[in-house]
């Protein structure tokens, strides 16, 4: 378990550009490592707590053995007290036996208060690694999403530079001026076939002029020759 905690920091501190290289969304799985440490967490809570009963559990023996040692000293002493050794015999028996479970029964509870204070001690670690966690998971975010947009800017500026939107605008810029080409060669040659009908129209002006001229000059030598 606390293995998962020693993992968890090195891939926040050491693998996140590894992370923007794959699939996976930092985001979503900073979010996901923290609920799988509050898991943890929650996991050891309820293991020392058990822990912790069970110390308070062999104290509570402990002390009732304690009770009933100091409690058969004075019951002995009472029987020699009254003349019967032989209760006072059996009474130190029981007592020595109570203390053989006695004795057992503090190195029990000392080593149990032991491996509480071990195991709180731990559950704070993970508490505050947990903090820290959280505290610096907004920051990988934000940093995160920066790299992203910097990617997205990078491959988006690539794009605009290669055969991209660039190389579209290009095409369509070349044909643009196609079209302008075409529109300008049928001017002229619209222009040609204009000039040429205009002379031909001309020509034939001309030739009812000169035939009017003619017919006058042709009736003028006849009144002449009258």
């Amino acid at each position: 378990m606390f293995r998962f905690f020693n993992r968890v920091r090195t891939i926040v501190s050491s693998e996140l550009n590894s992370l923007l290289n794959k699939a996976e969304d930092p985001g979503k799985m900073l979010d996901q490592y923290l609920l799988d440490m509050e898991k943890d967490i929650s996991d050891v809570e309820a293991a020392v707590a058990k822990q912790i009963a069970n110390e308070k559990l062999l104290k509570k023996q402990y002390d009732e053995v304690a009770e009933i040692v100091a409690k058969r000293e004075d019951q002995a002493m009472r029987a020699l007290e009254s003349g019967d050794e032989g209760l006072a015999r059996r009474v130190l028996e029981d007592k020595n036996k109570q203390q053989t479970q006695r004795d057992s029964l503090k190195e029990s509870h000392e080593e149990s208060a032991k491996l509480s204070e071990e195991l709180k001690e731990k559950l704070r670690e993970m508490k505050d690694e947990y903090r820290d966690m959280n505290m610096k998971k907004d920051s990988l975010k934000a940093r995160s999403e920066s790299a992203k947009a910097r990617s997205k800017v990078n491959e988006s500026l690539s794009s605009i530079g290669s055969s991209g939107a660039r190389g579209g605008f290009n095409r369509m810029e070349e044909k643009v001026m196609r079209q302008e080409a075409e529109a300008d060669a049928s001017g002229e040659l619209r222009s040609d076939n204009k000039s040429l009908d205009d002379e031909l129209a001309a020509l034939d002006k001309n030739s009812g002029v000169d035939s009017e001229l003619e017919a006058l000059k042709a009736k003028l030598n006849k009144k002449n020759e009258a």
